[in-house]
């Protein structure tokens, strides 16, 4: 994971660097911040969902629930005020299991890219979902019905047909590092890193790019759109810090990451939280979690409402 940091310096360098590492994230960071009875607030989309509503964070909307498989064939009854919707796993990770539906008949759905499935395939895509088949360790699942998110065109020179998203790392309250994550086609058009997504790191100040890589190799051009990743600025930035910052209080975790999108008409909408993220964000943005996280200990005031924290970070 930290090959690209090690191709470049040494152990002791990294320790210099504040580079968390797999252990320490999980046995000094998130056993301590992050009490085991909070992780369903966030595991569980429709929880999150329902959270988020009540504190006041801008989410998609949820159109409907399917807990049992004797609801599934109620699906079109439940959508029919809607002329597109997304059906995803309520414990899925990773964008597993999600199904865009951009528009539809009875018998015919259309997804992005221009395919169609028939209803006997939506109707066994929801079956799977139920059966736990994109969940968290295979169990049992909902399958989460919610409105369609549609994207601002700013990043459509970005990203490869998939769809962009910030993420933000909250540490304590405060924003400590972020990143968007720009599909491409070897990573068939998810925002997965692993897969082959570029990561492109942001100022937590400002919201433009700090650097960017893919499968942690450095580039300044997206591979397949060949546009300039340098000249990267997220709008409305301020409104996506306060998204992650106001998902503290909603969920009491310590240290978590926010999955933000950016909506045309809506503005930044949070996707989901996630009580473990990934490391990768700090190759995208080539320092470490471990030295932000100490400048927050060690400078940043505590019991702060959200709006001052992010007053302060951005002062």
């Amino acid at each position: 994971m930290f090959g690209f940091f090690k191709r470049f310096t040494t152990p002791q360098k990294l320790r210099e660097k504040g580079v968390l590492g797999m252990n320490a994230r999980n046995f000094h960071v998130i056993s301590k911040y992050n009490p085991r009875n909070l992780y369903p607030l966030v595991d569980d989309k429709v929880k999150t969902k329902n959270l988020a509503l009540k504190s006041g964070v801008k989410t998609p909307n949820m159109i409907g629930v399917i807990e049992h498989q004797f609801q599934v064939k109620n699906i079109l009854d439940m959508v029919k005020n809607h002329s597109e919707f997304v059906v995803k796993p309520s414990h899925g990770s990773g964008g597993k299991g999600v199904l865009v539906i951009k528009s539809y008949t009875e018998n015919s759905f259309t997804l992005p890219s221009g395919r169609n499935i028939t209803y006997n395939e939506l109707y066994q895509h929801i079956s799977n979902i139920l059966s736990g088949l994109y969940s968290l360790g295979g169990r049992y699942d909902t399958a989460l019905i919610e409105e369609v998110v549609h994207f601002s065109d700013v990043f459509k020179d970005y990203s490869y047909q998939g769809v962009p998203d910030v993420r933000i790392i909250v540490y304590k309250g405060y924003p400590i590092m972020a990143m968007t994550r720009l599909s491409t086609a070897r990573s068939g058009g998810r925002a997965n890193l692993h897969q082959g997504a570029v990561g492109v790191g942001l100022d937590i100040k400002t919201g433009k790019t700090k650097k960017a890589v893919q499968h942690n190799i450095p580039i300044t051009h997206h591979p397949d759109t060949n546009a300039d990743l340098r000249k990267i600025e997220v709008p409305m930035w301020r409104e996506h810090l306060l998204i992650a910052a106001k998902a503290y209080e909603m969920t009491s975790l310590g240290y978590f990451g926010a999955d933000i999108v950016l909506d045309a008409k809506k503005g930044p909408m949070m996707l989901e939280l996630n009580a473990r993220p990934g490391l990768a964000i700090q190759i995208a943005n080539g320092s470490g979690l471990k030295k932000a996280m100490k400048k927050v200990d060690k400078k940043y005031p505590m019991n702060l409402s959200a709006e001052e924290r992010i007053n302060f970070i951005l002062s």
